[in-house]
């Protein structure tokens, strides 16, 4: 998941073959794969001073892919192309989400990875449908996010009232605005754009390689188009058996975890934070700064929702601890709010500003897969998680929210067990938050010659190419000749996570910065 790593979630998995064209493991690809028209793309320079090769086209796709001559959208893609004489076709790259933009990631992707190994890509990125540069754009509601809303923990009758007039007033909104748009905006119709994409590269097979719902989104391409895969790397594994109801709730066990492990390490600097060497204490502290925000907002901008947004970051990269902590200590002990509101701008209302992105997430996990429009399974099931996961169960229910009164019936899940596929390469951190570590063991089964390569103690969202040189040779190796690891148990291979960072007086390493790059790129809530 890449906005707020998605939150990620719905119950039982259904077999492909429920999903109409949509093959069994190992059938061919359908028809409209085979007939899709290569129509010829331009690309013209579209650089920046960071990434200044980057090239960029535009290619026309059916809304409907069941009616490809009828209405057309388009999608942008974005190229960093192959310089070497050994060319191995092109590596589509996505960031996650849904709704995140793939445009720069493209640019990242081909100059974080090694000289040698980016060089015999054509590098792709691309906007899916609905997203950023692809037009239409979905914006279902401005200023849905707008500071401050109603408290997210839902304790009086008259708060769950208010945010249930809110998630209900962003579902109609959507619908009334989109109404012809919604219903084709899902994972299946944007893993058939892919295949449009690979058509109109010319090209027989794809590489791919994605991040937190990107892996989604490439593991369904490999089970509609098996034969088209090449090669495919998958960095923070979603667990397909949950999407994407249950996943979120399971997301919300995580991300508590990892707030803790995040108390816990402003406990071991007690000399900078003056917050307590117990952690417990340090979380008390947490939730007593959490409620004197419900009182009076800071600076009417950070109420209690808000500061939840504002430290859900540090879930997904611990490099943002530094910042947070800083921003923390100064609110509990100074009654300071300046740089909690620069903390909230930077990491909280940043997020909320994509509202494009919200949007799609919105549109494709509503449609994708099985939500209960029962509010009082919503209530008992979010209630029973707080109970031990406080920190973002209720602030994720009502992100989610809008799945209870979408205006579209939602698809059919898809199953992902594929044993035709080329072996599949599997990233996964032991306690990445956004996508928990068991979804990777699961798409390792049912991926049946994929590789799982953990990094062990680890709890980023988005390991590869941010810093870790023992995950980064196992991605190089793979891009440039196939090699995975073999291993005798569940887990192929073992690397060893980075040291968290120190606090704001050490020096940021490059490491930390390429971190810092690439979890911009990915962005939050998936």
């Amino acid at each position: 998941m890449g906005k707020r790593a998605a939150m990620l979630c719905g119950a039982a998995v259904v077999m492909a073959a429920a999903v109409p064209a949509v093959p069994a493991a190992g059938a061919s690809a359908p028809h409209i794969a085979d007939t899709a028209q290569a129509a010829p793309l331009t690309w013209k320079k579209c650089g920046t001073t960071k990434y200044p090769t980057l090239q960029c086209a535009s290619l026309e796709v059916p809304l409907d892919h069941a009616d490809p001559r009828g209405r057309q959208i388009t999608l942008a893609l974005s190229r960093v192309p192959h310089t070497a004489k050994k060319y191995q076709g092109p590596l589509l790259v996505n960031p996650g989400g849904p709704g995140g933009s793939g445009l720069t990631l493209a640019g990242f992707v081909a100059y974080a990875l090694p000289k040698a190994v980016a060089a015999q890509y054509d590098v792709i990125g691309f906007d899916p449908r609905g997203v950023g540069a692809s037009k239409p754009a979905v914006n279902c509601k401005s200023g849905y996010f707008a500071p401050v809303r109603p408290d997210s923990v839902p304790r009086t009758p008259a708060i769950e009232r208010a945010n249930l007039q809110r998630a209900k007033a962003f579902a109609q909104s959507c619908g009334k605005k989109y109404a012809d748009v919604l219903p084709h905006i899902n994972t299946i119709s944007a893993v058939r754009d892919m295949d449009r994409i690979r058509a109109a590269l010319g090209t027989r097979q794809i590489s791919y390689f994605g991040y937190s719902y990107g892996t989604y989104l490439g593991a369904v391409y490999a089970k509609l188009f098996p034969q088209r895969v090449r090669r495919a790397a998958l960095d923070s594994v979603v667990d397909p058996t949950g999407v994407w109801y249950e996943a979120n709730l399971a997301q919300d066990v995580a991300f508590d975890d990892r707030h803790r492990a995040f108390l816990a390490w402003v406990a071991k600097y007690d000399k900078t934070y003056r917050l307590g060497a117990d952690p417990a204490r340090v979380e008390a502290k947490w939730y007593a700064m959490r409620a004197a925000l419900a009182n009076a907002p800071a600076g009417g901008k950070v109420g209690p929702s808000e500061l939840e947004d504002t430290f859900l970051p540090g879930g997904y990269f611990n490099g943002y601890w530094p910042y947070l902590a800083k921003a923390f200590a100064a609110y509990a002990n100074d009654k300071d709010a300046a740089p909690l509101i620069e903390v909230y701008e930077k990491f909280g209302a940043a997020d909320a500003s994509d509202e494009n992105g919200y949007s799609i997430y919105a549109a494709v996990q509503c449609r994708d897969a099985a939500w209960s429009r029962d509010w009082q399974r919503w209530r008992a099931d979010n209630w029973e998680v707080y109970a031990k996961a406080p920190f973002m169960t209720w602030n994720n229910a009502w992100y989610n929210a809008p799945c209870a009164f979408w205006p579209n019936e939602s698809l059919p899940s898809v199953s992902v067990i594929n044993g035709k596929v080329a072996p599949v390469l599997l990233f996964q951190a032991t306690g990445d938050a956004a996508t928990p570590y068991q979804g990777a063991v699961t798409v390792h089964r049912q991926l049946a010659r994929s590789s799982l390569v953990v990094e062990r103690g680890g709890g980023n969202h988005g390991i590869t190419l941010g810093g870790n040189s023992c995950l980064d040779k196992h991605l190089a190796a793979y891009l440039t000749d196939g090699t995975v690891p073999r291993g005798d148990g569940v887990v192929d291979a073992v690397c060893e996570a980075r040291p968290d960072p120190k606090p704001l007086s050490s020096k940021a390493t490059s490491a930390t910065a390429a971190g810092a790059e690439l979890h911009r790129l990915i962005g939050f809530r998936h």
